[in-house]
């Protein structure tokens, strides 16, 4: 594609959500917006915690691949079913 020139998008000023950015860095890349960044200073308060839960490791396979087939990350599916078992079980 050497020789054909792109229009770039416009950059937001800001995104509605943090879904919005990723979605929008997915497809742009920061190169063609360099010029238009500038350094800041912030904290980041992280709250999230991960828990390790050991797995048989064919159990394990069969999420792996159930989450493949549905377009998951294997942590979104067990959280998912976790939350349908928990909810169901009240």
């Amino acid at each position: 594609m050497a020789g054909k020139s792109r229009i770039k998008e416009p950059l937001p000023e800001e995104f509605e959500t943090i879904e919005a950015a990723g979605e929008f860095w997915d497809i742009h890349s920061l190169a063609d917006y360099w010029d238009q960044t500038r350094e800041v200073n912030f904290e980041v308060d992280l709250k999230r915690r991960i828990h390790l839960v050991p797995l048989e490791k064919s159990l394990a396979e069969q999420l792996a691949e159930r989450a493949r087939a549905q377009g998951l990350s294997t942590a979104t599916l067990v959280n998912l079913w976790l939350a349908e078992k928990l909810k169901a079980t009240q």
